[in-house]
C-alpha cells in the first residue's frame, strides 16, 4: 500500500512521498549524544553550535534534530533561543526542526519557536493513555507531525509482538481519537544493540526489520525512523566496523519500510564499498545466519580497527615483529588484548605445554606488571587492564590445560587466596581489585562473591586447601560479621592467615575487636596496593611465624592505648548530653511546608541528566588515584592515567545512556513531625491525627568544650511542646537497576576491567542522583531554597541549607532504622531496592537517608556513647540492649563491658 505524503517545512518545503529516498535527520545538534555540540551550548559558544548545524545540513540532513536535555542547562531556555537562532540562519532554517526532548515544558517551547512545520520527538503511551492523548493534541494544534516512542506502561518494546502491539495502539489512538492524518504519524519501533553476545540480543536486527515492514503494511500512510547509531554499541571505538553496520542496516532497514533515520549523514559509508568480507561478517549478524556470528564479527573487526590512521598503525606495530615472548609481555604491560590468543597460541606449540607458557612468558610480563606497579611507574586502572590480557591469555588456554591434567601431567600450584565479601553485604569493588592484583602476581584466587556466610567462606577454604582467606566489607554491620568469621576459624581449629579489608575496617577495629578472637594470623589490608607484600608475608614459609609474632604484638599495644585513650574521654550522663542539645529558637519559626504530602516516585530517572552531578573524586579514588577534579587530569604524576580512566568511564556513560543499560529508579517523600525527646513522630496530615511510626536517634555523650552542644538530629525538628507542625523528608534513589546483566557480559569476556568500572560509575551515578534529588527537593519539592543557584562543586561542599544523612552513618548510626524508611516509602516496591539481613542495599548504587530542612541542621558524629543511652535507646526501639549492641559496637564508640 502506497504511503501517503509527510510534508514539513523550513523555510522550504520537505515532501516526503513513497518514491521519496530515505529521510536523513541530522543527529550532532543533540547535546545528548554529541560531546562537543554540548561543550558548545555550555559555553555558550553558539557560533560554533550553529556551525555543528550547518555541517549536518551540507552533510546532508534534511531535517535537523534539536535536543537540549541535560541537567545543568535550563533545557527550555536553550532551546528557545538556539531556534531563535537558526531562524537568522537562512541555510540551516531551510530544512524542518525536529524538536527532540524528554522534556514536555521543553517540547513545548521548542514548537512556539518553530517557523515551518516540524516534528515532536517524541511522546509515548510510558504515562498512560491520558497522558498521550492530551500531549498528542497540543503537539496537533501546532500542527506538528509526531513521532511515538513503541513504549507503553509496562516499559520499552524489545520483541518483534510487543513492536507491533505497541505501535498498533498508538496509532489507533492518534488517528481514531486525536484526529490525526496517518501521514503526520511517525513510529520508532526501537533500534537495540547487536552482536552484544547475549542471547536475548541476536533477533534485534531482525525484529526492527520486520517491525518497519508491518507497520507500512498495517497501519496506512505512517512513517517508520529510527536512531541508527544505536545498533553498533557493541564495536564503539571501532568507528570503520561502526560504519559499515550502519550503512548494512540501514540498506536492509529501508527494503523493509524505513523511511526517516536519525544518524549523522558525515559519517555513512556507501554500502557498495563495504569490504566483502566485513559486509558477510555484518549481515550474518543482522539476520542471525550464524550461531557464531558475533564471534566472527568481533574477530574480523580487530583487521580494522585502526584503519584511518595508517602512519600510526604502521608505528604501532613495530613490536609484533619481535619474538613471541617480546610480543606477549608487551601486551601485558600496554593492555593489548587484539592479538593475546593468537601469541598464546604459538607460544603453547613452542613450549609444548599450556603450562610452560602461564607460567613463564605470561607470568614472566605480569612480572613486569608487578614491577611497575610496586614502583609506581604503572597505575591500578593499568594493572587491571593487563589482567584483562592475562585473564582471556589463561581462559584460551585451559582447555589445554584441562587436557594436560587429565593426562596426569606434573602441574604446579601457585599460592591460593580466598576471598569474600561477608554475609549481609553486597560491595565488593574493593576485593574485585585485590582479587586482579593478587591475580597479576602469580596467585590464584578462588572470589565467593558478595553476601557469603562464615560457614560458607570456611567451607570453601577447606576444600579448596587455600593457603589465605580475605574478607571485605562497606557497611558497619560487616565488621561484627567478620569477627564472627574469626570465632568460627577458632572453633574449627584453623591456622590460616585472615586478612581484613574494606571501607568501613580499619587497623585499630581489627586489632580491639577482630584479633583478640583468633590465634592466628590476622592483618589489616588498607589497599589493594598493599595486598600482594601482605599476602606474600602471611603466606611464606620462612616470613609468616615472624608476621604473626609482631603483628599480635603491634595488636595488643595498640588495644593498649586505644583503652588508654578511651578511659580520658570523660562521658556525660544522658540527662546531661540532652540538657546541652542544639539551642534553636523555636518561637516564631515557621517551618517550610512541603509541596506534597506522602510518596513521590520517579521511574527511569534519566541518565543523562544525573551524570552532570557527579562527584569525580571518589571515582578516582576507587582506582587509587588521589587528587582534585579536574587538576587531576592534567597531574604530573597520574594525569595521563586518569585522563584514560575518566575518558573510558565517560564512553560507559554514553553507552548506558544511548542503549539505556542502567535504569534509575527512586523514590521521596515528606511527611509531617515533630519531636519527643531525641525520636521523631510520622504522622499522616498536618492535623497530627495519625501517626505512622517514629525514627530514633542517638545523642553525643562526649564532654564538650562550652559553647559546643551534644547534638542529636531531634534536635532540627520542632518539638512536640512547642505546638507547632514540623515536616521531614525521607528519600531512596539506585542507578543499579540491569547492572547485573552489564556485569555478565563482561565477566564472560574475562574483562575485569570493565566489571570494576561499570560498577565504579554506577555508584557515582546512585551518589549524583541523591545528590539531584536533594537539589529537586530544596528548589521543588519542599521549596525551602528556591533561589538557590549552586554549581556542581558546591553542591559537593555542601554549600545548600538542610541536610539528608544516612542511617547506618555517623550522624544517626543505627543501621536498623533503614527498614523503618523503607516500610515509610515502600521502597521495594516504589524503586525496586531490597535490604539484606544487614541492612545493605540491593542493587548496591544505591542511597537512601532522611531530610531535613532546619537552617541550623548539620552533619556531626554522634561518637562514643554509654551504658545508660544504650539501655533507654533499646527501650524506646523495643528490642533488647544486647540487639543494640550488636549494630552499635562494631563502630568502636560503644563498649559493653565500658559502663
Amino acid at each position: 500500500m502506497k504511503s501517503l505524503p509527510l510534508t514539513l517545512s523550513g523555510l522550504e518545503p520537505l515532501i516526503i512521498t513513497e518514491d521519496s529516498n530515505f529521510v536523513n535527520v541530522g543527529e550532532r545538534t543533540n547535546v545528548t549524544g554529541s560531546r562537543k555540540f554540548l561543550n558548545t551550548i555550555k559555553n555558550k559558544d553558539y557560533d560554533q553550535a550553529l556551525k555543528i548545524a550547518l555541517d549536518q545540513v551540507r552533510g546532508g540532513a534534511q531535517i535537523l534534530d534539536v535536543n537540549m536535555d541535560e541537567g545543568m542547562l535550563d533545557s527550555a531556555a536553550e532551546m528557545t533561543h538556539f531556534l531563535h537562532l537558526i531562524a537568522s540562519e537562512p541555510d540551516i532554517a531551510k530544512i524542518p526542526i525536529m524538536v527532540d526532548s524528554s522534556k514536555w515544558e521543553v517540547i513545548l517551547a521548542g514548537l512556539k519557536c518553530l517557523q515551518g512545520k516540524g516534528v515532536v520527538n517524541s511522546i509515548s503511551l510510558k504515562d498512560g493513555e491520558e497522558e498521550f492523548l492530551r500531549r498528542a493534541k497540543i503537539v496537533r494544534r501546532f500542527g506538528a507531525a509526531v513521532i511515538c516512542m513503541a513504549f507503553d506502561e509496562e516499559g520499552q518494546a524489545d520483541t518483534l509482538p510487543r513492536r507491533k502491539e505497541i505501535c498498533g495502539r498508538a496509532y489507533k489512538l492518534l488517528t481514531k481519537e486525536v484526529g490525526f492524518h496517518p501521514s503526520d504519524i511517525i513510529l520508532d519501533p526501537n533500534i537495540f544493540p547487536v552482536a552484544t553476545g547475549m542471547e536475548e540480543h541476536r533477533l534485534n536486527a531482525m525484529d526492527f526489520f520486520l517491525a518497519a515492514k508491518w507497520i507500512r503494511e498495517n497501519l496506512p500512510g505512517a512513517h517508520v525512523i529510527g536512531g541508527v547509531s544505536n545498533v553498533s554499541f557493541s564495536f564503539r571505538g571501532n568507528n570503520r566496523v561502526r560504519e559499515a553496520i550502519h550503512s548494512a542496516f540501514l540498506y536492509h532497514a529501508i527494503e523493509h519500510g524505513m523511511d526517516m533515520g536519525i544518524v549523522n549523514p558525515t559519517q555513512l559509508e556507501v554500502y557498495d564499498d563495504i569490504p566483502e568480507d566485513l559486509l558477510e561478517r555484518v549481515e550474518d549478524v543482522l539476520f542471525d545466519r550464524k550461531n557464531d556470528a558475533t564471534e566472527r564479527l568481533m574477530e574480523i573487526a580487530e583487521e580494522f580497527k585502526n584503519e584511518g590512521s595508517s602512519v600510526k598503525a604502521k608505528k604501532d606495530d613495530e613490536w609484533r615483529k619481535k619474538t613471541v615472548e617480546d610480543r606477549i609481555s608487551h601486551s601485558l604491560v600496554k593492555g593489548i588484548n587484539e592479538y593475546i590468543e593468537e601469541d598464546a597460541e604459538e607460544a603453547r606449540v613452542k613450549y609444548e605445554s599450556p603450562l610452560q607458557v602461564i607460567e613463564g612468558p605470561l607470568m614472566d610480563g605480569m612480572n613486569v606488571v608487578g614491577d611497575l606497579f610496586g614502583s609506581g611507574k604503572m597505575f591500578l586502572p593499568q594493572v587491571v587492564k593487563s589482567a584483562r590480557v592475562m585473564k582471556q591469555a589463561v581462559a584460551y588456554l585451559t582447555p589445554y590445560l584441562e587436557k594436560e591434567k587429565a593426562e596426569n601431567k606434573d602441574t604446579s600450584e601457585r599460592p591460593k587466596v580466598l576471598l569474600a565479601t561477608v554475609k549481609g553485604d553486597v560491595h565488593d569493588i574493593g576485593k574485585n581489585i585485590v582479587s586482579v592484583v593478587l591475580a597479576c602476581n602469580n596467585y590464584d584466587v578462588v572470589d565467593l562473591g558478595v553476601m557469603v556466610p562464615a560457614d560458607k567462606i570456611l567451607d570453601e577454604a577447606e576444600r579448596h586447601k587455600v593457603d589465605a582467606i580475605g574478607l571485605s566489607g562497606l557497611i558497619t554491620p560487616s565488621l561484627d560479621e567478620m569477627i564472627h568469621v574469626a570465632r568460627e576459624m577458632k572453633k574449627r581449629n584453623m591456622d590460616l592467615p585472615l586478612m581484613i579489608g574494606g571501607a568501613t575496617t580499619s587497623r585499630l577495629h581489627t586489632a580491639v575487636k577482630i584479633d583478640p578472637e583468633y590465634e592466628g594470623s590476622i592483618i589489616h589490608v588498607l589497599d589493594a596496593s598493599r595486598a600482594v607484600s601482605i599476602a606474600g608475608d602471611v603466606i611464606s614459609k620462612e616470613r609468616k611465624e615472624g608476621v604473626k609474632s609482631s603483628m599480635k604484638k603491634e595488636y595488643a599495644e595498640l588495644r593498649k592505648q586505644h583503652e588508654e585513650r578511651q578511659n580520658k574521654k570523660p562521658l556525660l550522663s544522658i540527662e546531661e548530653a540532652r540538657n546541652n542539645k542544639t539551642e534553636i529558637d523555636w518561637e516564631g519559626y515557621h517551618p517550610p511546608k512541603p509541596t506534597f504530602l506522602g510518596t513521590r516516585t520517579f521511574e527511569d530517572y534519566p541518565i543523562s541528566e544525573l551524570r552532570n552531578y557527579i562527584d569525580w573524586p571518589p571515582f578516582f579514588r576507587t582506582w587509587m588515584l588521589t587528587g582534585k577534579y579536574p587538576d587531576i587530569l592534567k597531574d604530573e604524576a597520574v594525569g595521563d592515567q586518569a585522563q584514560s580512566l575518566f575518558d573510558d568511564a565517560n564512553t560507559l556513560l554514553d553507552e548506558i545512556v544511548e542503549q539505556k543499560l542502567l535504569q534509575s529508579k527512586g523514590v521521596i517523600g515528606f511527611y509531617p513531625t515533630v519531636s519527643y525527646g531525641d525520636d521523631i513522630i510520622i504522622y499522616k496530615d498536618h492535623d497530627l491525627s495519625e501517626e505512622l511510626t517514629e525514627f530514633h536517634f542517638l545523642r553525643q555523650q562526649t564532654k564538650k568544650r562550652a559553647g559546643q552542644p551534644n547534638s542529636s538530629l531531634s534536635d532540627y525538628i520542632a518539638p512536640q511542646e512547642a505546638g507547632i507542625t514540623d515536616y521531614v523528608g525521607f528519600f531512596a534513589v539506585t542507578a543499579g537497576i540491569g547492572i547485573e546483566d552489564i556485569i555478565s557480559k563482561y565477566k564472560k569476556a574475562n574483562d575485569d576491567y570493565m566489571v570494576i568500572l561499570t560498577k565504579a560509575v554506577a555508584d557515582r551515578l546512585a551518589e549524583a542522583f541523591a545528590e539531584r534529588m536533594h537539589e529537586r527537593v530544596r528548589k521543588e519539592f519542599w521549596g525551602y531554597s528556591e533561589e538557590e543557584d549552586l554549581k556542581n562543586e558546591d553542591l559537593i561542599a555542601e554549600k545548600y541549607s538542610g541536610i539528608r544523612p544516612a542511617p547506618g552513618y555517623p550522624a544517626c548510626p543505627d543501621h536498623t532504622e533503614k527498614r523503618l524508611l523503607f516500610d515509610l516509602l515502600e521502597v521495594e516496591k516504589n524503586a525496586e531496592i531490597e535490604l539484606t539481613e544487614s541492612f545493605a542495599m540491593y542493587p548496591a548504587s544505591s542511597v537512601s537517608g532522611i531530610y531535613f530542612s532546619h537552617p541550623q541542621s548539620k552533619y556531626f558524629r554522634v561518637g562514643n556513647i554509654g551504658e545508660d543511652q544504650v539501655s533507654e535507646y533499646a527501650l524506646r526501639k523495643s528490642c533488647t540492649k544486647e540487639e543494640v549492641e550488636k549494630w552499635l559496637s562494631p563502630n568502636l564508640d560503644y563498649d559493653p563491658e565500658k559502663k
